[in-house]
């Protein structure tokens, strides 16, 4: 939290200094649709993540520098994460199982969502060129994210594996004969906090087309990328992942009168 408290008191001296010497600001307000996916991975737990749809929206404050370059400071919500559907080890505790010799896992057909909230704060350095009456601009910088919520949403019923090729582990019946366990429930969500790193840093960047509506006023459209530098996880035997994610989202710039 001091770190968030720093930077946020680092944007509004930067905003300061610039309505100081004359400079146009725009603040903004933006929102729209996230496309993260966990990378990497190196171990079954972490492996095999796909994308996943999330919400993600935020403020920006446009700080003009000099000719068509300028600093763009934003404190963004953004979904993380990822998704992974069919056979896969079984992490959670809350299931009875004997150990397996030699270790290892379990497996299970169902579906698990890892998601994973941020409050990010990405400051942008940006280009700006004209394109008859609209803007293009090009943006890459830095970014921070602090984690908000992690959780891990698993959903289905499935046989207990063995492996993850489908040899069923059985139990002895009634009459003497070793049948399948019967099929157990994943219907679960659990707070993953703690196995989570609280802090986050990347690189982010992408391209905006700026609309004119009025003569304060413009409309953003914008797909930018980001991809996180740290592992997300916490503990060592979890894997190692980083988030990544696309956005697209649609935004609303108002200029502030030169005061």
């Amino acid at each position: 939290m001091k770190r968030l408290m720093s930077m946020l008191a680092f944007m509004s001296t930067f905003i300061l200094l610039s309505q100081t010497s004359q400079a146009q600001i725009r603040l903004g307000i933006q929102g729209g649709l996230s496309v993260p996916e966990l990378s990497g991975g190196n171990n079954v737990i972490s492996q095999g993540y796909t994308s996943r749809l999330a919400p993600n929206f935020g403020i920006s404050a446009d700080i003009p520098v000099a000719g068509n370059f300028s600093i763009e400071p934003q404190v963004n919500f953004d979904g993380q994460g990822g998704q992974r559907n069919g056979m896969q080890p079984i992490t959670s505790a809350s299931l009875p199982l004997p150990p397996l010799p030699g270790g290892g896992y379990y497996y299970a057909n169902f579906k698990n969502t890892s998601i994973l909230n941020y409050l990010e704060v990405p400051v942008l350095a940006e280009f700006n060129f004209r394109l008859g009456g609209l803007s293009l601009e090009i943006n890459a910088g830095p970014y921070v994210g602090f984690l908000l919520s992690a959780t891990q949403k698993t959903s289905g019923t499935s046989y207990i594996y063995l492996d993850d090729k489908g040899d069923p582990l059985v139990e002895p019946s009634g009459s003497g004969v070793y049948v399948p366990v019967p099929p157990q429930s994943f219907n679960a969500s659990t707070n993953v906090n703690s196995s989570i790193n609280k802090v986050n840093f990347g690189i982010d960047g992408g391209v905006g087309l700026i609309l004119p509506v009025s003569g304060v006023s413009d409309l953003s459209l914008n797909v930018r990328g980001l991809y996180g530098l740290i592992d997300i996880q916490r503990y060592s035997q979890d894997g190692s992942s980083n988030t990544g994610n696309l956005l697209l989202d649609i935004g609303y710039l108002y200029t502030l009168p030169i005061i």
